[in-house]
């Protein structure tokens, strides 16, 4: 499967395809949900998808998960790095030369396939710098006092991924009316992920729910890690991520209304996504909020349920549009293009 949809996207390079493996398997390996979602989405459309997340990926495991011993100096220098390949491989391209003589676009993989992608897509290179600017203040912000400071935090490490999709996606309105509800869900995940791991979260030393918010129902550092340390439970603190994820879930009604302006086969992807992460929250609330002391997770019956249900939307998208371009070409053999979605 993975040849099909390199080859429908028409990757052909070797050292390319190696690239946009790479980032296959981080998206497999790490991102479950993202990476079913992803699934539904047109064969060719998949790999600058993979690219996105496994570049995305891999600064964040620079930031979290390189070592338990790594300083924060070393975590620093590999991110500037990271920025520096990057900066050189949107510059020129992944070309295999630059590959091959100067490390440029092509001496990380994950660099590689996103340079790739953001130049077949038109990707917008300020989104990375943004995105890359966020995974910096991970080394040295360890909390937000306002939920204000936090959207500031969240426009380059999440409302930046939807406006990164929004182009491999397609849209079927002006980019500029589909951009907010593409931020907004990019940050709605991103609420999800902060309301699911809060407890892990803490053990790294960061705290993402906004100190105003907490204050509100007299909850704050302290108590959070008195309730993480001694596996006991506070009702203010309950109230707290209860807050919290009406909060997230503001930010998913903001999205939806931008999946009616996607190109109609990307559709079923996305609502996919958004059904499968808004069941996150829906866990975290029947867990009774207790994400201090464990995951919380979308049942496997669910999850199956959902999916299939994307599949059988993502059938009648794609019977549509190979009605809609007969209609257009007049009766005969279906393209190739129209065979790759």
């Amino acid at each position: 499967m993975t040849r099909h949809e390199l080859d429908a996207a028409g990757i052909h390079d070797p050292a390319l395809r190696a690239a946009y493996l790479r980032c296959r398997l981080l998206n497999a390996r790490h991102g479950r949900t993202y990476f079913l979602a992803t699934r539904l989405l047109p064969a060719a459309r998949r790999p600058a998808v993979h690219a996105l997340y496994g570049f995305a990926r891999w600064a964040d495991d620079i930031v979290d998960d390189l070592g338990s011993t790594a300083t924060t100096a070393e975590r620093q220098a590999r991110l500037a790095d990271l920025a520096r390949e990057l900066d050189r491989g949107l510059r020129t391209g992944p070309t295999a030369d630059a590959a091959a003589t100067d490390g440029g676009a092509g001496a990380e993989p994950v660099v590689r396939a996103l340079a790739h992608t953001a130049r077949v897509y038109g990707i917008d290179h300020r989104h990375f710098t943004d995105f890359m600017a966020s995974m910096r203040s991970d080394l040295s912000v360890a909390d937000y006092p306002t939920f204000q400071e936090l959207c500031g935090y969240m426009h380059g490490s999440a409302a930046v991924i939807g406006l990164q999709m929004l182009p491999v996606l397609g849209h079927v309105v002006p980019r500029e009316e589909a951009e907010p509800h593409a931020a907004a869900l990019g940050v709605a995940f991103q609420l999800t992920n902060f309301l699911r791991d809060v407890g892990e979260d803490l053990d790294r030393g960061r705290v993402y729910l906004p100190a105003d918010l907490l204050a509100a129902r007299g909850v704050d550092r302290a108590r959070l890690l008195w309730s993480r340390e001694t596996g006991r439970r506070d009702r203010r603190i309950t109230a707290a991520l209860a807050d919290f994820a009406a909060l997230t879930r503001g930010f998913y009604h903001r999205a939806v209304p931008g999946i009616a302006m996607l190109d109609p086969v990307a559709r079923p992807c996305i609502r996919t996504a958004c059904v499968l992460y808004g069941g996150i929250v829906t866990a975290v609330e029947q867990d009774g909020y207790a994400a201090l002391h464990r995951r919380a997770a979308v049942p496997r019956h669910v999850r199956a349920s959902v999916a299939l249900d994307g599949l059988v939307r993502v059938g009648a998208a794609r019977m549509r549009a190979r009605r809609a371009a007969r209609g257009a070409s007049g009766p005969g053999p279906l393209t190739q293009a129209q065979e790759a979605a």
